[in-house]
């Protein structure tokens, strides 16, 4: 692959050009003026065109008990499935092997997942190799990283200047990892939703910043999220990386310390994304795009700042997250609490749902978590980690749902990453596109013209493949 960005763009847009994404069809003028008539008229009213295809209208999602769940939610219950010509049931699942075991054999025709949950589906690691794609983002950040307020206190102990600081390293708990085996004791165990989970690669990123093996210097364990808080209280793990409301339940309790969110580990990355099997999104491209049409009006809807409580009342029900609405509402609201009784801090941006193009499945990021499940040990073959990209984080059918909308989205599949502090415009997309800072917590900067360069400047890495010959795949 040619390390030159702009070459890079050129070349994958023209695979994308030849591929038919921007495909012939009513005037955009035309739609946008039927949709915001639509819209004024009857927010949740019936979709006035399209329907007619639709291959399959009844449909059963998984989701897990997560705020980032609202989008599948919200559209449920405010009438927005319906709106597009969908019978959509939701399915609580116990843990995230539940839904992408669900996905796999089709008891489930499409789920609430991480974001490299598909990448890993289609490539076969930890589970039975089974293609599948994602045309929708979720949601941007989300999570955070807590720990017991017992190591909280011997980390401040222990290296009071670094945890003065915001965000907070991990240097401080590099400092108790040291004491501990200098005196004998066993590691401390931290826990993580999924071996291929968001979280997994946020809370190694930030311990391997400090200089921390995150497989030799501490113990990682899977938990599912709403079990978090009842391990921690126990004393079974020390700290933890999940979404909300577990950390703020934590907190609340008295029993956590938040030490860092991941919007600090890495400004506005995708999190969740609904995800279908690929022979499923073949099957059913008509009702795979109603989808997607109905969850991105979802997502503008809960975007709006004054429809953010009434999404508090709702996901807060014990049907869904079942987790009392003072605590929802923190991070939902704008707002972050990192400690009890301490008041919670200005966060607009703790979860974002559609503002910054956060529907859109950014290729390049999901080479970002190729990246990382190289780094860790996960891919063990030479990948081309674009090709990859390509075959499950499908813009082309985000594109299709979003013209057919009259809601702008970008005409590249590729960005930099952690090259900007400050919000910025996205001008390569329909229409000019207000992004956020996309900083990482160390200063690094991904390109995704060069993920193997990316890798080869991690001190700490655990890669089981021949980095030379992975080079070689992305040439």
């Amino acid at each position: 692959m040619s390390k030159d960005p702009a070459l890079f763009t050129s070349k994958l847009t023209a695979r994308q050009d030849r591929r038919g994404i921007l495909k012939a069809g009513a005037s955009l003028a035309g739609t946008a003026a039927l949709l915001s008539a639509i819209r004024a008229a009857t927010p949740a009213g019936a979709w006035a065109a399209g329907t007619d295809g639709i291959e399959k209208p009844k449909l059963t999602l998984g989701f897990i008990p997560l705020t980032d769940c609202a989008p599948l939610v919200i559209a449920s219950e405010k009438g927005f499935f319906k709106k597009h010509g969908l019978d959509v049931a939701l399915s609580k699942e116990a843990s995230w092997a539940n839904i992408r075991d669900k996905v796999m054999i089709g008891a489930l025709d499409g789920a609430h997942m991480l974001a490299g949950m598909p990448l890993a589906a289609t490539l076969g690691i930890g589970a039975i190799q089974k293609p599948t794609v994602t045309g929708f983002s979720m949601d941007l950040n989300g999570n955070a990283i807590t720990v017991s307020t017992a190591l909280y206190d011997r980390m401040v102990e222990i290296d009071p200047d670094t945890m003065r600081k915001h965000p907070v390293g991990a240097a401080a708990l590099k400092k108790v990892i040291d004491a501990d085996r200098k005196a004998g004791k066993e590691p401390l165990t931290f826990a993580m939703v999924f071996p291929v989970s968001t979280h997994n690669y946020e809370l190694r990123y930030w311990m391997a910043s400090a200089g921390i093996d995150p497989d030799e210097d501490v113990r990682l364990i899977v938990i599912p999220p709403p079990q978090m808080v009842a391990n921690l209280q126990a004393g079974n793990i020390q700290g933890y990386c999940v979404g909300e409301p577990w950390n703020a339940r934590a907190v609340q309790a008295g029993i956590g310390r938040t030490l860092v969110t991941n919007y600090d580990i890495w400004n506005n990355k995708i999190e969740k994304v609904f995800g279908v099997n690929q022979d499923w999104a073949d099957a059913n491209p008509n009702t795979h795009k109603a989808l997607i049409r109905a969850l991105i009006e979802t997502a503008q809807w809960m975007d709006e700042p004054g429809n953010r409580m009434e999404v508090v009342e709702i996901v807060s029900q014990k049907a869904y997250v079942n987790a009392p609405a003072d605590v929802v509402k923190m991070s939902m609201t704008g707002t972050f609490q990192y400690a009890p009784k301490e008041p919670a801090l200005p966060m607009p941006d703790f979860n974002v749902f559609h503002r910054y193009a956060a529907n859109f499945p950014w290729r390049s990021q999901a080479v970002w978590y190729l990246t990382q499940m190289a780094r860790w040990g996960q891919i063990e073959q030479p990948i081309n980690f674009a090709r990859t990209a390509e075959a499950v984080f499908r813009t082309d059918i985000y594109r299709e749902a979003a013209k057919e909308l009259g809601v702008p989205y970008p005409t590249v599949d590729w960005k930099s990453e952690g090259t900007r502090s400050e919000p910025w415009v996205l001008a390569d997309a329909t229409r000019p596109i207000a992004m956020g800072p996309d900083r990482f917590l160390d200063g690094r900067t991904f390109d995704p013209a060069d993920p193997v360069g990316y890798l080869r400047g991690f001190e700490v890495s655990k890669p089981r493949i021949d980095l030379d010959a992975l080079a070689q795949a992305n040439v």
